[in-house]
């Protein structure tokens, strides 16, 4: 069944679940992938820390990251 427009229908051109599988496959991830997702690293704390207060984040871009989060939260 085709539109006026001659585009298909949408009902046309579903395909069953089965045959969607065959397409596309999910990899499977690890445990530590999944515990990445939920937990930050100490450093990538840190490091949203200082870029949520402009003046580290002005600073970090002029003399480093360390030296600037050490200044303002150190």
């Amino acid at each position: 069944p085709k539109d006026p427009s001659g585009s298909p229908n949408a009902d046309s051109i579903k395909i069953t679940k089965e045959v969607a599988n065959a397409f596309v496959k999910r990899q499977k991830r690890s445990i530590y992938e999944r515990y990445l997702e939920y937990y930050k690293s100490p450093l990538e704390q840190m490091h949203e820390r200082c870029e949520n207060y402009p003046p580290c984040d002005y600073l970090s871009d002029q003399i480093g990251f360390s030296m600037a989060y050490n200044r303002f939260f150190g």
